[in-house]
């Protein structure tokens, strides 16, 4: 697992950013799903099949994160279990791989009820036992949610449909689809439905691509006046910048160390340009001496405009396997 991985999965392990992103996707921000109310569950599943030659054959798959939440809807509460799959890059086979989990969660779900009723001895007829499973049974819905990390458009299917090619038209309504659940930062209008530092990182990531539109994030949410250090450290990883991370205070002001940035970066720049500028300089006047143009030369060390016009002649401003010196 890469570092853009891990810190997706850590960040995301914290219960009250798990039910941030699930309020948002299925609720539209309201706060149904509580911290309190979630529970880990093992994310690995092992499908076990026969093979062509009848020897069982067995698949073991891990997700990113699994967790079983009571979600109090009415004057009761209902049980279902919510996974999370990272993606730092587009995945163009996605509704396959989310398929699959969710196909093995479920038949984890019927083994289970078979052990069971396998150990009870309470089937009441013959398919009861073939099936494994009981009339009266049910299934607990699995609901997988896919986080999109990056700052570009998400142009990968996004339903099984989506993967089958147009020439199978006439018999698409005989093929069950599959749906993809995405949360893509550049398609998220308003991060206010959002209530923890996951609609800030978010907000960042989408942001990401201009230095203008991360200045203007940073100075208009609140939040980042004071951002959780394991918030800062995922922008970071995410969008390639470099912000201090204060870990003694727990929080930061990240409009300030965003300030900081920019002043470094401007900084570096004058002394690049500096230093790139005397390098053209000092290779104008090799030109110019190789050419025998003293007079030239005394009239480009006084004359900055005259100077500029010479660096063009010699194509000094060009990339420098070009230059004619």
């Amino acid at each position: 697992m890469g570092a853009k991985d891990t810190k997706a999965k850590e960040f995301l392990s914290d219960n009250r950013r798990f039910a941030d992103l699930f309020n948002y996707y299925l609720y539209d921000g309201d706060q149904v799903i509580k911290a309190e109310d979630l529970c880990e569950r093992d994310t690995a599943k092992v499908l076990s099949f026969f093979g062509a030659d009848k020897k069982e054959i067995s698949k073991q798959k891990w997700r990113d994160l699994l967790k079983s939440a009571i979600i109090k809807t009415t004057e009761y509460g209902i049980f279902v279990l919510l996974g999370v799959e990272n993606q730092s890059e587009v995945h163009y086979a996605m509704p396959v791989r989310n398929m699959i989990y969710d196909g093995m969660e479920y038949s984890s779900q019927v083994n289970e009820a078979a052990r069971q009723h396998k150990k009870d001895k309470d089937y009441a007829d013959k398919a009861e036992f073939l099936s494994g499973f009981k009339r009266e049974d049910k299934l607990t819905p699995v609901i997988t949610l896919t986080v999109y990390w990056g700052a570009e458009e998400w142009d990968a299917p996004r339903s099984l449909h989506d993967m089958i090619d147009e020439k199978y038209h006439t018999i698409m309504r005989y093929v069950d689809n599959y749906h993809l659940n995405l949360v893509i930062p550049n398609e998220i209008e308003n991060f206010d439905k959002f209530q923890t530092s996951l609609g800030a990182v978010l907000e960042f990531i989408k942001a990401s691509k201009s230095e203008e539109m991360m200045d203007k994030v940073v100075h208009n949410n609140p939040m980042f006046t004071q951002l959780d250090n394991e918030a800062v450290s995922t922008i970071n990883i995410f969008t390639g910048v470099q912000l201090p991370v204060e870990e003694k205070k727990g929080k930061m002001d990240m409009c300030k160390a965003w300030e900081d940035h920019r002043m470094s970066g401007i900084k570096e720049g004058k002394i690049e340009g500096k230093i790139e500028g005397k390098e053209i300089v000092n290779r104008l006047i090799l030109c110019l001496m190789k050419d025998g143009r003293q007079e030239d030369l005394v009239k480009a060390a006084s004359d900055s405009e005259y100077q500029e016009e010479l660096i063009q002649y010699y194509g000094l401003d060009k990339e420098e396997e070009k230059l004619e010196v």
